[in-house]
């Protein structure tokens, strides 16, 4: 790392770890109603829709309200993209999307993936982009942001069988948070050159005279909560690698800071409503430690040249260039990609294929690390909180003692419910990979052979189930097989995980909490946050070496010994 990479890091860490407990207390004044400007908006809205704030549901209330709700998204995007051709704002008379890709699509968006077998600027009409694909954007987000909100209530509360009001909790998340901050960030992305009109895409003649068409559109309102909402849908095909998608160093950085803030400050609400902050920072503390031990090592692959054009007399100095952006550079491109993936967010200024072995197999790791390294915006942390039950489950056997949590014990129902709830995951992504592997429809999508075709398609299923939307590059998606396959796979990475979710809270919530003892495990100290960690890497990597074993590691190998694929 040179001395600017180093500083771009600290810099970055310093905003986050700034803006935490900033933002948090916002947050924890929205969530219990103290936010007064939100509070007459709010009130015709409960008024319009007949919801009762004030009325909070069971857990099972909860989720069936949270469950209709995303239903009725998706079968609304479904429809705009299947009548989009004759959908007003269309200026170049784009076609509907076929059926396959339509549910796709939308299961992609509604569980907050956007994953993306399309390109935006040759397949989305306005009107697609805007009221379907961006309205998604925020809906999926405050869907995350109010299961977390749900589990921090569920360690909050005392002897409680509710666990909040859906419709409050949406809400509030959206008018109080995303959409005020994307506003913010849009307006800064279009002073920095970010387009955001309606006008028709330009022809223009470039220098040998050929013809070329220059996509514009409402690009900066769309990117804005693709970043804050950790969604990662792209307007344009190439993603944060397109100049006007991305058009500088500046909105760069602020597009990594939108990816991470909101996911960090709700490790803060959580202490703040637990009445104990160290809870919260030792939970982000854990986030950090991987996050930053994955940006060392993806930083130090990527700066190294590949070795094969080495042998050729390639200077090593100016690193694996291959499939990145020159205005970005390696370590830039590698910060991006590690920030992405470890928050789910599936935006990406690089392309993760042209990574070297080891360089990408980070990216794929923090995915299969159930993206709780800060994760999607509410996801994270409710992923985190099944490691978490799991965590102290394990330490209670290792030392005979009855596992408990700011003094909730956990008992067999919680523990089987979060270890069911992580299980989702790798059983989609393993199954849904080897299905693919050995079928026709699934072995036409590989560009690659050998081990770099297995992550291909390994990348593909890993992010359809961690809802991270971000793609390895090569492989051929849109095709029946892959629509519906990865979109299976997102429903089942997305709410097969939150129903058992909110059962353990649920269960957690009605439970009385019982005073801190001498023998109680303190969970914000740095023994807790190593016993986290390692709990995180060591079931990800029982589950997952062998893959990875067969993937990125046998080709880096390969690699060193002049084979490519």
């Amino acid at each position: 790392m040179t001395q600017n990479d180093t500083l771009q890091l600290g810099l970055y860490l310093a905003i986050i770890l700034a803006a935490t407990p900033v933002l948090g207390l916002y947050l924890t004044r929205l969530f219990n109603g103290e936010i007064g400007w939100l509070r007459l908006i709010e009130r015709p809205v409960y008024a319009a829709a007949g919801v009762a704030p004030e009325r909070e549901q069971h857990w099972s209330a909860y989720a069936i309200a949270m469950l209709v709700f995303n239903l009725a998204g998706f079968l609304l995007l479904f429809a705009i993209l299947r009548l989009q051709d004759v959908l007003p704002l269309n200026p170049q008379d784009l076609p509907a999307l076929s059926s396959d890709l339509a549910f796709n699509t939308a299961v992609s968006f509604v569980t907050n993936t956007n994953w993306q077998a399309y390109g935006g600027e040759s397949t989305m009409s306005y009107f697609s982009q805007m009221v379907g694909l961006t309205v998604q954007n925020f809906l999926s987000a405050a869907t995350g942001i109010a299961i977390a909100l749900v589990v921090i209530r569920a360690f909050a509360r005392k002897s409680a069988r509710t666990v909040g009001n859906f419709w409050t909790d949406m809400t509030r998340a959206t008018l109080g948070l995303l959409l005020p901050g994307a506003a913010i960030i849009a307006v800064i992305l279009i002073w920095q050159g970010m387009p955001q009109n309606f006008d028709a895409y330009t022809t223009a003649t470039t220098l040998e005279g050929a013809q070329q068409v220059i996509a514009q559109g409402p690009v900066a309102s769309q990117v804005a909560i693709k970043m804050l909402g950790t969604n990662g849908g792209g307007f344009f095909n190439a993603n944060a690698a397109h100049p006007f998608e991305n058009p500088t160093a500046l909105s760069n950085f602020l597009q990594m800071l939108a990816i991470f803030v909101i996911g960090a400050a709700l490790t803060n609400v959580f202490g703040r409503m637990v009445k104990d902050q160290r809870q919260g920072w030792a939970i982000l503390a854990t986030m950090m430690v991987l996050f930053v031990a994955g940006v060392l090592i993806a930083g130090h692959v990527e700066a190294g040249a590949n070795p094969l054009l080495a042998q050729l007399g390639a200077d090593p100095a100016l690193g694996n260039m291959e499939g990145k952006e020159v205005r970005f550079g390696t370590f830039t491109s590698a910060l991006f990609a590690v920030i992405t993936t470890a928050a789910s967010c599936g935006a990406v200024n690089a392309m993760h294929s042209s990574f070297l072995p080891l360089g990408g197999m980070i990216p794929l790791l923090n995915i299969m690390l159930g993206e709780v390294i800060v994760g999607g915006v509410g996801a994270g942390f409710y992923g985190i909180a099944l490691f978490i039950v799991a965590t102290l489950f394990i330490a209670g056997l290792m030392v005979g003692r009855s596992p408990e949590y700011l003094g909730k014990k956990i008992e067999a129902r919680e523990a089987k419910l979060a270890v069911l709830a992580i299980l989702i995951s790798p059983m989609a992504i393993l199954v849904g990979t080897a299905i693919a592997l050995v079928t026709e429809p699934g072995l036409a999508g590989l560009l690659s052979a050998g081990p770099h075709g297995l992550s291909e398609v390994l990348y593909g299923f890993t992010s359809a189930a961690g809802n991270n939307g971000s793609a390895f590059a090569g492989l051929t998606a849109n095709s029946v097989f892959y629509n519906t396959a990865l979109g299976i796979t997102m429903l089942l990475g997305r709410f097969a995980m939150i129903v058992p979710v909110l059962a353990m809270a649920g269960g957690l919530a009605a439970k009385k909490a019982t005073p801190a003892s001498a023998g109680s495990f303190p969970t914000h100290g740095p023994m807790f946050v190593l016993l986290l960690a390692g709990t995180i890497l060591i079931v990800g990597g029982l589950t997952f070496f062998p893959a990875l074993a067969l993937g990125p590691i046998v080709e880096h190998l390969l690699l060193a010994a002049g084979q490519t694929f």
